[in-house]
C-alpha cells in the first residue's frame, strides 16, 4: 500500500528522478537528507536579515568561527588564550576548557603574592577542568565532546575555548581521524551558532623559516577545516619577544600577515600574566639568519673594518674572533669581491 507521507517508490521506466527530487523538495521544504537546498538569491536574502559576525578579538577570531591558535611549547599559548577569554567575557559568557593547568597553576599566573593582588576576571569567564575520576577510557573523545556541549549549554556560553587539541583528538596526525574530529566541531558550530577556539601545538621548528600552515601539528585536514588560524612565534633577535601572525582568514580582514605581525612581550603585570603589544613589524625581523646569511654578514663586517684601516688583530678583537679566523674570513671576502667585479 502506498504511504501518502512518502514519495512513491519508482516503478518501471516511467520513473523521473528530477520529478521525484522536486516532489521531495516540495514535501520537505527544501531538505533532502542532510542537504538544505535553496536558490542563491534566497540564500543571500535570508542571510542579509541576520547580523554580520562580530569581531571577537582584534580581527584574529570572529563570531561563529572555529578558530585555531598554535605555537611551540612555552611560547604563551595558554597565556594569550586566557587573555582573549578575559576580554571577550566582559561582553558575553565564555567557557574555557582548561586541560593544561591545575587550579593552583592557574592561580599562580593571576595572583601576585608580593602585593597580594589578584586579577579580577569578569563573572562571564567560566573555567572548566577535567575531573580525573570521571575519565572513561572507552569512547573517551565522544564523551568529552558531549560533556563540553552539555556544559556550554548548562552555563549559557556561546564562546568556547579548548586548551588543547591533544585532549580532544589523540590521533590528529591521521587524516581520517582529523577529518571526523573537525566535522564534529563544525557540527557544534552550526547546531548552536557557537564560536570555538582550539589551542594546538607545532613540532619543533626552524626559527630561520617563517611560520606556515605546515607548522600546525597533525593532519593537513585540520588546517583545511578551520575558519581562521593564527600562530605565536618566538623572536630570534630578542628571546623576550613574541609575535602573532595570521595564517588563515575567512570573515574578517587579513591584517597581520608576514609584513605586519603583532609584536608583544609577556608581562606579569600585577597579578595578570598577559601579552603586552609593543608594536608591529615584519616577520623577517624576528627570524634567525640562515647560515649563509650569517657568513655573508660576517664577511661584510670584516671588509668594512678593513676599509676603515683596522688591522687583522683589531678586526679579530672587535668581532670576537681569533686572528687566524679573521684572516681566513678576510681572504674569502676579498676573493668573492674580486670574482664579483670580474667581467
Amino acid at each position: 500500500m502506498e504511504n501518502s507521507d512518502h514519495t512513491p517508490t519508482p516503478q518501471g521506466q516511467d520513473f523521473n528522478p528530477v520529478a521525484a527530487i522536486s516532489a521531495e523538495l516540495d514535501r520537505t521544504a527544501g531538505t533532502v537528507g542532510m542537504l538544505r537546498i535553496k536558490t542563491a538569491n534566497s540564500t543571500v536574502l535570508d542571510a542579509v536579515t541576520r547580523p554580520d559576525p562580530r569581531d571577537l578579538y582584534h580581527s584574529l577570531w570572529y563570531e561563529g568561527e572555529v578558530c585555531c591558535l598554535f605555537a611551540d611549547s612555552n611560547l604563551g599559548k595558554s597565556i594569550l588564550a586566557v587573555q582573549m577569554a578575559d576580554e571577550i567575557a566582559r561582553d558575553q559568557k565564555v567557557l574555557y576548557v582548561d586541560c593544561e593547568l591545575s587550579d593552583k597553576q592557574f592561580q599562580l599566573r593571576y595572583y601576585n603574592p608580593a602585593t597580594r593582588t589578584r586579577h579580577i576576571f569578569p563573572e562571564g569567564f567560566l573555567r572548566a577542568e577535567i575531573v580525573p575520576e570521571a575519565i572513561r577510557a572507552d569512547n573517551y573523545e565522544d564523551t568529552f565532546f558531549a560533556d563540553i556541549e552539555a556544559a556550554a549549554q548548562a552555563v549559557g556560553a556561546r564562546v568556547i575555548i579548548i586548551d588543547n587539541l591533544t585532549y580532544l583528538c589523540n590521533a590528529s596526525e591521521k587524516g581520517d581521524v582529523a577529518g571526523l574530529f573537525m566535522m564534529k566541531l563544525m557540527s557544534l558550530k552550526k547546531k548552536h551558532g557557537w564560536s570555538l577556539l582550539i589551542i594546538a601545538h607545532t613540532p619543533k621548528r626552524n626559527m630561520s623559516n617563517p611560520i606556515t600552515q605546515n607548522d600546525l601539528a597533525g593532519s593537513k585536514k585540520l588546517y583545511n577545516f578551520f575558519d581562521s588560524v593564527f600562530a605565536i612565534g618566538k623572536s630570534a633577535k630578542d628571546t623576550g619577544l613574541r609575535y602573532i601572525k595570521q595564517l588563515k582568514v575567512r570573515a574578517g580582514e587579513y591584517r597581520y600577515d608576514s609584513d605586519n605581525v603583532i609584536v608583544c612581550e609577556i608581562d606579569p603585570g600585577d597579578g595578570f600574566l598577559h601579552f603586552e603589544p609593543v608594536g608591529h613589524s615584519t616577520e623577517k625581523e624576528h627570524l634567525r639568519p640562515r647560515e649563509g646569511d650569517e657568513d655573508t654578514a660576517q664577511m661584510q663586517n670584516v671588509l668594512d673594518l678593513k676599509s676603515q684601516g683596522k688591522s687583522i688583530r683589531d678586526i679579530a678583537a672587535i668581532l670576537g674572533l681569533s686572528k687566524s679566523a679573521a684572516g681566513r674570513i678576510l681572504k674569502k671576502a676579498e676573493t668573492l669581491k674580486t670574482q664579483q667585479t670580474q667581467p
